[in-house]
């Protein structure tokens, strides 16, 4: 029962809450331990909130999961594992979950609250209406990276909050086209919601998101504000790993079927993986380059 829980917990889909961190690095607050520590625990407790509400959904979609070739190996849908101790372990994660959050700060809990809630009508009802399907799935990102910055009281930046809604609503868009393309005939018994989707109107939402996230991206890299902030406008220069990352999910999706699982893709494709570590090491070469030196000399 217990890797049939763990699994059900969904430990893979806890990369996606990686993007917490982001407050702690575009603060130039990763030398500080306090925040770090905190911003580890805020990771921590979104896991938490995350796989309560995965729990929760399984319990709910466990028939639909069943007609999924895919998801009916899911344990709830399988019955290696019991809707009631789904549901206990749900109610526990959640209460650790809000426990930690307002632990840390007032601010940090009550955004946890609200993703919380988010996700579950996203769960009872909001999967259900076409485009607010998506576009709360990538609302949930933008909490989470504002949560990020509460967790060290620290503002984060809009333009990253509307690249992080962006950068999320591209890939929950292109998840929708690989399960439309996957099911095919039976799309519509696992999710109705595809019942309102074709493949060409995927392609041009994708379209239109794609160059909006690069166009957004390049604006906050090169904003007057932000080479103020950093003294520096060289974040500019990971623009080139942001584009290649976009091309290649693309190419991952178009060409080799990919999409349904983008947290398979961000732990398992090479090269996407080692643009993420070239993207990361610029912009801590770029936010942190300074002190760096000083220290080393």
């Amino acid at each position: 029962m217990i890797g049939a829980l763990i699994e059900t917990m969904r430990p893979r889909q806890w990369t996606k809450n990686l993007i917490l961190f982001a407050g702690v690095i575009f603060a130039q607050k990763l030398g500080d331990p306090d925040a770090l520590a905190k911003s580890f625990v805020a990771f921590a407790l979104f896991c938490f909130l995350s796989s309560a509400v995965y729990l929760l959904n399984d319990v709910l979609d466990a028939e639909a999961d069943r007609q999924h070739p895919l998801k009916k190996n899911r344990p709830i849908a399988a019955g290696r594992l019991k809707k009631n101790d789904a549901v206990f372990a749900s109610i526990l994660l959640s209460i650790i979950g809000f426990g930690l959050a307002f632990w840390i700060n007032i601010p940090l809990g009550v955004l946890a609250v609200v993703y919380y809630l988010l996700s579950v009508t996203y769960t009872f009802t909001v999967k259900h209406i076409v485009i607010l399907d998506v576009m709360s799935v990538a609302i949930g990102f933008v909490i989470r990276a504002a949560a990020g910055a509460e967790a060290i009281n620290v503002i984060i930046s809009p333009w990253l909050l509307l690249c992080t809604f962006l950068l999320a609503l591209f890939l929950a868009i292109t998840k929708r086209r690989h399960e439309l393309l996957l099911l095919e005939d039976v799309a519509t018994n696992h999710r109705p919601i595809l019942a309102e989707y074709s493949t060409y109107m995927l392609d041009q939402m994708i379209s239109i998101v794609t160059a909006a996230t690069l166009i957004f991206y390049s604006l906050y890299t090169l904003a007057p504000e932000t080479v103020v902030k950093f003294n520096t406008p060289n974040l500019g220069l990971t623009i080139p790993c942001v584009l290649f990352g976009i091309f290649r999910y693309l190419y991952l999706v178009h060409q080799k079927g990919e999409g349904g699982r983008p947290e398979k893709i961000l732990v398992s494709d090479k090269p996407f993986i080692i643009n993420m570590l070239v993207w990361f090491a610029i912009v801590v070469g770029v936010l942190y380059g300074k002190v760096i030196l000083d220290k080393l000399l």
